[in-house]
Parts: structure tokens; sequence; C-alpha cells
């Protein structure tokens, strides 16, 4: 019985003596001094970003330039510019619809992207390839 008892005082003992450990460096690895803040600000296009590369980039080209372009059953299209030109004088309204409905050599999206994804694309155009740009009249 007395081997049983010392057993029990022997892992209480033990089980005090990790925690204090524990409590001892969690207490010491927090010494006030908080880490720095991040410097990055989130990405908000990064949604959109994953859309664009699944169904515009192989048209479009990963910056926007367009340019010819062969299509998969031999169809050989010019795509415009999403930086320069038309695409700048173009309001929200003429992208979605172009998006939505397609033509001019490009399909129609309505059913593969949402109405949310259709606007994000042509809000991440317009910051990510067209700042600063002005149309020429």
């Amino acid at each position: 019985m007395l081997k049983r008892s010392s057993l029990f005082v022997a892992a209480g003992l033990l089980l005090v003596i990790v925690s204090a450990c524990k409590m001892n460096q969690t207490s010491s690895s927090n010494t006030g001094k908080s880490d720095p803040p991040a410097s990055s600000t989130p990405d908000q296009f990064a949604a959109v970003r994953g859309t664009y590369e699944k169904e515009c980039r192989s048209c479009h080209g990963p910056t926007g330039q367009g340019g010819p372009v062969k299509l998969e059953d031999g169809t050989k299209l010019k795509v415009p510019s999403l930086r320069e030109g038309h695409a700048l004088r173009h309001d929200d309204a003429e992208y979605l619809k172009q998006i939505t409905k397609g033509g001019d050599g490009m399909p129609a999206f309505d059913k593969k992207l949402t109405a949310e994804q259709m606007n994000d694309l042509v809000k991440m155009v317009r910051q990510e390839f067209q700042a600063g740009a002005t149309a020429a009249k």
C-alpha cells in the first residue's frame, strides 16, 4: 500500500513540475515585446486572380496585353488589349455585357461565372491593368 501511495505522490509531483516548467517557458518567451505588425496588405483581388488565370489569361495574357491567339479549334483571333485603346473607353456595363454574353470571338461566361466574379474581374482590370492610363480620343 505504501508503494502505491508513493507512486501516486511521485506522479503528482512530476505533473506539478512539468506544468510549472511549461508555465515558465510560456511566460519567459512572452517578454512584453510584440511581434512587428505584418507589412503586407491583404490582396483584395486574390480570389479573382484565380478566375482570371483560369478563364481569361489564355487569351488576354498574364498582364491583359491581348494579342494574337490560336484557339483549340484552330481559329485565330486578335484579342484586344485590356490595357489600352478601346478597353479604356468601355464603361463597366459594357465590360459586364461582353463577359456575360461574349461575342467577337469571346465566349460567354454567364454560365461559368457568378455576377460577383464578373464584377470583381472588371474591378481588377481597372486597378491592375488600367490604373493611370488614359484613353486617347
